[in-house]
């Protein structure tokens, strides 16, 4: 063994023995040292910046929301002293007129109300029973216009009102002459739910709506089908809004010869409903009666 050391070389020995017992060479074990201990720096420093950045990041977005907390605690605070007050009605007025809509809020365009309330039209009838004085006692019918007049108080606008709204209203126009009136308002006459069917039908028209009712119910209200309908396109029309209306196509044909009434719509007040006129029909007028007749009853010749 001793040949492959020059001299008898003592450092060489140690270097040999070193590769022997651990594999490395000293100076490879002083370089993984450096790596390790410049690792393990970085490391360190790296969580020490992001620790850092955090807590700047922390203290910022805490003052804002504790000045949100507190102007919650003003808030609620004003509003809970708004409904102690006798004098500020608002948002008591709000959940008495708007009961069923959610959060006393709703989208029209949407269909926001859950359950909507009545709402006054022309032509309603109205009772007002006041229960102090009974003189005031009067019946009151919506004009054309809207408007409707309250004895010994004015005019008043009532169409689009509700009759907690209407109740209120009457309320307020009193309470110049009598000491905290008390009326219950009665809607006595009143338009009543209906449909509407057009197109070929036997008798088109409006009709009253009672109860639940389906198209196809509808449809055999009015008469039933003429010759030149279209069966299998019946539209039925339904307002969401003053602005906005849905429209659904159904398709009457396929459920009677299916014999399956699962996607018969159920109509709802002032749905219109259209039947309209089959292809064949509206090519009919246009072709010379005799050679109709030829084709459907050839043997009269």
């Amino acid at each position: 063994m001793q040949r492959y050391f020059r001299g008898n070389n003592s450092k060489a020995r140690v270097a040999w023995f070193a590769v022997q017992s651990n594999g490395e060479s000293p100076e490879m074990n002083v370089f993984t040292k450096n790596v390790v201990l410049g690792a393990a720096g970085m490391l360190i420093l790296q969580l020490a910046v992001i620790a850092s950045a955090q807590e700047t990041a922390r203290l910022p977005a805490s003052a804002p929301g504790s000045s949100a907390s507190s102007a919650g605690k003003v808030t609620v605070a004003g509003s809970s002293q708004s409904q102690d007050r006798p004098g500020t009605g608002g948002s008591t007025d709000e959940a008495i007129t708007q009961p069923d809509k959610a959060g006393g809020m709703g989208d029209p365009a949407f269909g926001g109300e859950r359950h909507p309330l009545y709402r006054l039209s022309k032509l309603d009838s109205l009772d007002l029973n006041f229960t102090f004085s009974p003189e005031f006692n009067q019946t009151l019918t919506v004009q054309p216009d809207g408007f409707v007049a309250l004895k010994g108080a004015g005019t008043l606008f009532a169409e689009g009102l509700t009759v907690p709204q209407m109740q209120q209203a009457v309320v307020n126009a009193y309470r110049g002459f009598l000491h905290e009136p008390e009326v219950t308002v009665t809607l006595k006459d009143f338009d009543k739910p209906y449909f509407l069917a057009s197109g070929e039908v036997a008798r088109p028209g409006k009709y009253e709506l009672r109860g639940d009712l389906t198209v196809n119910e509808a449809v055999a209200m009015a008469g039933g089908f003429t010759q030149q309908a279209r069966h299998s396109q019946v539209v039925v029309f339904r307002r969401i809004s003053a602005y906005v209306a849905e429209s659904h196509v159904i398709d009457l044909k396929k459920m009677l010869d299916s014999r399956d009434l699962h996607e018969d719509l159920h109509l709802q007040p002032g749905d219109f409903i259209f039947v309209p006129q089959s292809r064949i029909s509206k090519l009919r007028k246009y072709v010379p009666t005799n050679s109709m007749s030829w084709y459907m009853n050839p043997l009269q010749f």
